[in-house]
């Protein structure tokens, strides 16, 4: 639960860094600053105590689709977040946590009760609340925000799939290293020099927050299941209406507010209801 909720509060303030950056930069070479950053970090804290080891996957596969999901994940969400309020994508995105609950049982074999499949539902319909049509976060970028929930569903899968047989530092380098190659290529089409230092200096801190952030849910999710774990997620929400009204001035409406809380009451739901076998 600690090592969720760490990574719960670095993920808003980059998302917030990401909404400054897409006002002068492409979100390809936002999403290229982001991976390659994260992938060096992981290499200069990890490689002096593991060297090769660090490289070392029995699941080269699953290393390299979960890389394509994280991928994805990051390019649909750093295209859309210059659209819609940080809140408001956050709370899109927490349609995630859900999806792992269902995905979790045919992929990874954790049986899904009708108690947590009734409350996948009432998070969903938290999800059209926040969504609702006629609003401005009903929009392209809302697709493009699912998309990017539903990706990283998979990604965490795959994640808790790895634990116990990959380390987890292993994980979080193989998890960027695809996607840094495909954006290298893409980068040229795109690219625009850093204007200021402190643009190089944003651009950079992407991967700092990112990969500390994915290595709390490696870790995490070697302590406890997937279904578990990803309720937390919910904790963002708390970081993300701090970031929006310091950054850019974002208060959620109560459209938001009303979905989001119907979102994470079925995630607390879904979490007591795990929890509850083991203190019989």
């Amino acid at each position: 639960m600690l090592l969720m909720c760490t990574a719960c509060a670095l993920f808003p303030i980059m998302n917030g860094i990401v909404k400054l950056l897409a006002v002068t930069y492409e979100p390809q070479q936002i999403v290229w600053f982001r991976i390659v950053s994260h992938l060096v970090l992981v290499a200069v804290v990890f490689m002096p105590q593991m060297g090769l080891g660090l490289l070392r996957t029995r699941r080269i596969g699953t290393q390299f689709i979960s890389s394509v999901m994280m991928l994805l994940s990051t390019l649909f969400f750093f295209s859309a977040v210059k659209y819609v309020p940080v809140a408001e994508a956050i709370s899109v995105t927490f349609v995630a946590p859900l999806a792992v609950v269902l995905l979790a049982w045919p992929l990874l074999g954790e049986r899904i009760t009708l108690f947590r499949l009734a409350a996948v539902i009432v998070g969903f319909s938290g999800v059209l609340i926040v969504i609702r049509p006629g609003s401005a976060v009903f929009q392209w970028a809302s697709v493009l925000l699912l998309g990017s929930a539903m990706c990283y569903a998979i990604y965490q899968i795959l994640i808790r799939r790895l634990a116990g047989i990959d380390q987890p530092a292993t994980s979080i380098f193989y998890s960027v290293l695809l996607g840094a190659i495909l954006m290298s290529l893409w980068l040229p089409f795109v690219w625009k020099a850093p204007v200021a230092w402190t643009d190089w200096a944003l651009l950079c801190s992407l991967g700092v927050f990112g990969a500390l952030g994915h290595y709390c849910v490696a870790k995490a999710m070697t302590y406890a299941s997937a279904n578990f774990v990803a309720p937390f997620n919910y904790t963002q929400m708390i970081g993300s209406v701090i970031v929006g009204y310091l950054m850019f001035a974002e208060v959620p409406d109560f459209y938001t507010w009303l979905g989001t809380a119907v979102i994470v009451g079925a995630g607390l739901m879904v979490g007591w209801q795990v929890r509850r076998p083991q203190k019989s």
